[in-house]
């Protein structure tokens, strides 16, 4: 596929994602689907509301009805369009700076699309063959206001509420200025935690951090953390559709690790989890330890999605799956990334022991990564033929699900270009940091 990466499209405003290109993208989605109604939604990005019209003008030219949900993370965005069986378009670009937007699209079960629905829509905008409509037929708009509200009403009756009432949390959110500002907040609180926040006006400048919550952009957090004694704190991305942790004393809790910890609640002997092909040790050691059955994808939501959904068609039961980067899904209560989801029964399991007392159980893996920016194809692919060229002298297990993945006895090392920037992400990890990076490092010297 040309227009869809890893989840969804995305570009740099004006460059990469044009009004245009919305507008035929929403025409082709909405073609596809043949929907009367189609729900739009939107992150807090500047650009938000100029891309939310023009997803409307493509959509009510083909004489789809649209209902515009404003400001909305990716899980309330999900949910309304679940409840209401109506696909949705949702104009994010997630964790990307604040200069990127770009477009999800999800199915009538709230669902991201998968691979074959994606190709059909791409070549729906390649033949431009649209469900145009006559001016007597176009399609209306109306705004709902309610999509929040319910969303975190249906998240509220998901979770143990009175087991994490009892314990009295003291919760440090930061939604980074994205759309779980309008909702996480609020949730938490209805849960009985005390509740202190930071960048949790929305905002699409982004001026506290940038949307990705990764550790190098939470030194903030940490330190509310510690600042009011926090059990724990609580990061989105610009979506909310991931949750990072950090512990009681301050320390980052990688996303890996946070995965294997749900995982390892959840899974028994006979099920199945799916992740990406970067997944950490930590969840192998805890499916081999439980008996469960770990299944790899290409990097990316829609992958995972499109995977448990094959294993649940053929019977198998999946409670958990996701990625390293704090998007987990729990297919049985939906098949959605959802942050806010995720913290709530990361504080159901810190209600049985303090987060740094969990995490010390998964302490025995480092992760590294590194990302080499490149400025078009051209650099693009001489990026990763360098890539090739180190993987073919490489004397250890390759892995070509996505990218090369290279596994040594004391480690391994991922090579892929992002589907969703302009970059070769280089992924290491070992028993050791100095062996992760002296991994990583070797692969990004030779490439770069």
């Amino acid at each position: 596929m040309q227009l869809f990466g890893s989840s969804g499209t995305r570009g740099v405003v004006g460059e990469g994602l044009t009004p245009e290109f919305v507008i035929q993208v929403a025409k082709a989605a909405g073609t596809v689907w043949d929907d009367d109604r189609v729900v739009v939604a939107q992150d807090t990005r500047t650009s938000g509301d100029l891309f939310v019209s023009a997803a409307i003008s493509g959509l009510t030219s083909i004489g789809v009805d649209v209902d515009v949900l404003g400001e909305t993370p990716t899980p309330s965005a999900s949910h309304y369009g679940a409840q209401n069986r109506l696909p949705v378009i949702i104009i994010t670009a997630s964790h990307n700076p604040p200069e990127y937007n770009g477009m999800k699209l999800m199915n009538a079960q709230g669902i991201e699309l998968g691979e074959s629905e994606l190709e059909e829509i791409e070549a729906c905008v390649s033949d431009e063959k649209y469900n145009h409509v006559s001016w007597d037929a176009v399609g209306q708009v109306r705004e709902i206001e309610t999509a929040n509200g319910g969303y975190v009403d249906e998240l509220l009756d998901a979770v143990d509420r009175e087991q994490i009432a009892r314990q009295k949390f003291t919760v440090a959110l930061d939604p980074g200025h994205g759309a779980g500002a309008l909702t996480s907040p609020s949730f938490f609180q209805r849960l009985g935690c005390t509740v202190h926040t930071i960048n949790s006006t929305p905002d699409g400048h982004f001026p506290g951090r940038v949307p990705e919550p990764v550790e190098s952009n939470l030194g903030d957090l940490k330190n509310l953390v510690s600042a009011v004694d926090a059990d724990v704190g609580i990061a989105h991305d610009g979506d909310a559709d991931r949750a990072i942790f950090i512990d009681e004393t301050g320390e980052y809790i990688p996303g890996e690790t946070s995965l294997a910890i749900l995982s390892a609640a959840v899974l028994s002997e006979g099920d199945a989890t799916v992740a990406a092909v970067n997944v950490s040790q930590r969840l192998v050691d805890v499916c081999k330890a439980v008996g469960a059955q770990l299944e790899l994808t290409p990097v990316g939501s829609s992958k995972i999605t499109s995977r448990v959904q094959e294993l649940q068609s053929a019977g198998q039961t999946v409670p958990i799956a996701g990625e390293g980067n704090g998007g987990i899904f729990f297919p049985e209560y939906r098949l959605v990334r959802d942050g806010a989801y995720v913290a709530a029964r990361f504080l159901e399991q810190i209600a049985e022991k303090p987060a740094s007392e969990l995490t010390s159980e998964y302490s025995a893996y480092t992760s590294v990564r590194i990302n080499i920016e490149y400025t078009d194809d051209n650099e693009k692919a001489e990026l990763l033929n360098n890539a090739m060229e180190y993987v073919e002298q490489a004397d250890a297990a390759l892995d070509t699900t996505d990218g090369y993945r290279l596994d040594y006895d004391d480690g391994w090392v991922l090579i892929r270009p992002s589907g969703t920037e302009s970059k070769i992400r280089v992924y290491a990890e070992a028993k050791t940091e100095k062996r992760a990076e002296t991994l990583a490092n070797a692969v990004a010297t030779h490439i770069n």
